[in-house]
């Protein structure tokens, strides 16, 4: 995906907080250098981006592969952190991961990107879903359309390798969220995360898969304004 993935949400956030979203390296308009680029790089990126635009704190969250790089940038500097959303994500896909990205990743650059879509659209989001906003999925689909199939095999190379189980003690707000019909990180997966993160709060949405944002904005919407307004109590 690229930032038009969180356009749903907006609406519910903008009026309380200045919002900053962004395409992560290897996707939509950001650069798609070649090699392996672990996740921590990525943090990296997300912390020389709020350098940028001169922001020393900000609520930090994401979805799917934007939750592995927001809990490795709250891991790396937790000093910018003033709240934390892990939607739809894990710390770790577990030992087959590896393999298993890897396998997903060559069929995109082998078979080409629009061989995935079956098997995406099916966990991205419920058959209701589905049905009653086609739209919606319409264009996220055009998004991953778009990918540069070696750009998104170092993607998948990057989650496959993703190991963040090793985690500082946290001192802000952290929400965790999934559905109950997320195939791709499923809710043990999001209870193995939370139980990694003391303090840290679960909520499990039902009717939903694996990418709430789109699925249910209003809700990811309201989840991130409990952690603005702790972090302005703060």
């Amino acid at each position: 995906m690229d930032a038009s993935f969180w356009h749903r949400v907006l609406p519910y956030v903008q009026d309380y907080a200045d919002v900053l979203l962004y395409d992560c390296r290897g996707h939509g308009r950001s650069d798609k250098p070649d090699g392996f680029h672990p996740v921590e790089r990525h943090a990296d990126d997300l912390c020389d981006l709020l350098d940028a635009v001169g922001w020393n704190k900000a609520v930090v969250a994401g979805a799917s592969m934007g939750g592995c790089i927001a809990l490795a940038f709250a891991a790396h500097y937790p000093q910018r952190v003033a709240g934390l959303g892990l939607f739809d994500t894990t710390a770790w896909y577990g030992a087959d991961a590896p393999k298993q990205w890897e396998e997903r990743g060559q069929k995109g650059v082998t078979e080409g990107m629009a061989a995935l879509v079956p098997f995406q659209k099916s966990r991205w989001v419920t058959e209701r879903f589905l049905a009653e906003h086609p739209d919606v999925i319409e264009r996220a689909v055009a998004v991953f359309l778009a990918n540069d199939p070696q750009a998104y095999l170092q993607t998948c190379r990057m989650l496959g390798a993703a190991d963040m189980r090793k985690l500082p003690a946290f001192d802000f707000a952290t929400r965790i969220v999934v559905g109950i019909e997320d195939y791709a990180t499923p809710v043990a997966m999001a209870e193995a995360m939370r139980d990694l993160i003391p303090g840290a709060t679960l909520t499990v949405f039902d009717n939903a898969r694996h990418l709430t944002p789109l699925e249910c904005p209003d809700r990811i919407g309201d989840e991130l304004k409990l952690l603005l307004q702790g972090a302005k109590a703060n």
